[in-house]
């Protein structure tokens, strides 16, 4: 989506109010739902959740639609990400992919034979629009699904044998000729010109060859954005007594060519852990956690911004937010989050009437 560069200096003040403590309106729906993510299309705001099935919000009717069990219109409650363009909605469950014809009102169920029952957990879904297809990311095995002549093609991401490097996690497209695909150790750049299944199609990154500053034992991607000459990784916190290096977490900024720089709490942050980013002009909006080495749990740390411009890293506090935080989408008008109390709206237009 495309913002004028009044918008976005005007997003930028609002932010700063936000920082700064100011009154905010922050409207709280579904507080029993537990939110994982969040998707949309124009004036469409989807969700996935974990055991409320699917939600939708219509902005221009101010209207909400549920899918789940109970309403008896979708056969699965427990979705862990979703997609939408103008016509479908791509829904992944533990349980294979689902399909919404938006014309039908109907859904339709896919499940896929290569990877077992771990290769039906889909955790990253991605509509392409350059080439019309979707990338399905899948425990284990990455999908590619050609809308026009409805066709599936899984692809072995694996490297060196590290079946890791096949499970996918997130999933982001950059511009016409570049996708990236996050896992649990390392981070996929695929050349869409070419034939993933060739050896030159890719290029992975781990923390060897100084990638992620070579930091920790390994790491596992949460998140990624892109941002004009800049890639945002989002790395996962996960570090015990035995492996106190084992993911370290932090965010990354990599200026594709050497340079990666590391946000953590030394940097300000209140966690390592990253659970999700999104961009509003030239501010990043930074979910975060922090891992507890002995009680092995992810403990919710709020919600970060880092100017672009200045890489100075502010936190937001305020007690109508949520302190965990799973996802963040900004639909050009509000922030929405997902969280495991439900769905937080920040409007920012009614805070520029404020300002």
């Amino acid at each position: 989506m495309k913002i004028s560069n009044l918008k976005i200096l005007l997003i930028f003040l609002l932010a700063n109010l936000l920082i700064a403590q100011d009154e905010i309106e922050v409207e709280h729906f579904y507080p029993d739902a537990n939110v994982l993510q969040i998707s949309g299309f124009l004036n469409e705001v989807w969700f996935a959740t974990n055991g409320n099935g699917i939600i939708e919000y219509d902005k221009k009717k101010n209207k909400w639609n549920e899918y789940s069990s109970s309403k008896n219109n979708i056969q699965q409650d427990f979705f862990h990400c979703i997609a939408v363009n103008n016509e479908l909605v791509f829904a992944g469950s533990t349980d294979g992919l689902f399909i919404l014809n938006k014309k039908t009102n109907k859904w339709i169920k896919r499940k896929f034979s290569v990877g077992g029952q771990l290769g039906n957990w889909i955790r990253a879904i991605k509509f392409d629009p350059t080439i019309n297809s979707v990338w399905i990311g899948r425990f284990q095995y990455l999908t590619k699904y050609e809308i026009n002549s409805r066709r599936f093609t899984d692809y072995d991401l694996t490297i060196k044998r590290n079946e890791k490097t096949n499970t996918i996690k997130t999933i982001e497209i950059d511009g016409d000729s570049l996708v990236w695909f996050g896992t649990e150790a390392g981070l996929h750049k695929y050349y869409k010109g070419l034939d993933l299944n060739s050896n030159d199609a890719s290029k992975f990154y781990d923390n060897r060859l100084n990638y992620f500053r070579g930091e920790g034992d390994e790491v596992s991607i949460s998140d990624i954005l892109i941002e004009q000459n800049n890639v945002w990784v989002g790395t996962d916190e996960f570090t015990t007594s035995e492996r106190p290096r084992f993911n370290v977490g932090g965010l990354y900024k990599y200026d594709r060519r050497n340079d990666w720089q590391r946000f953590d709490v030394s940097r300000g942050l209140s966690g390592n852990g990253i659970y999700a980013v999104e961009r509003t002009g030239n501010l990043i909006w930074v979910a975060l956690y922090q891992f507890g080495s002995d009680t092995k749990e992810k403990f919710g740390r709020g919600l970060a911004v880092i100017n672009t411009n200045t890489n100075k890293v502010r936190m937001i506090y305020n007690e109508k937010l949520p302190n965990r935080i799973l996802d963040i989408y900004f639909d050009g008008d509000f922030i929405w989050l997902a969280s495991d109390t439900g769905i937080y709206r920040v409007n920012l237009s009614n805070n520029l009437a404020k300002f």
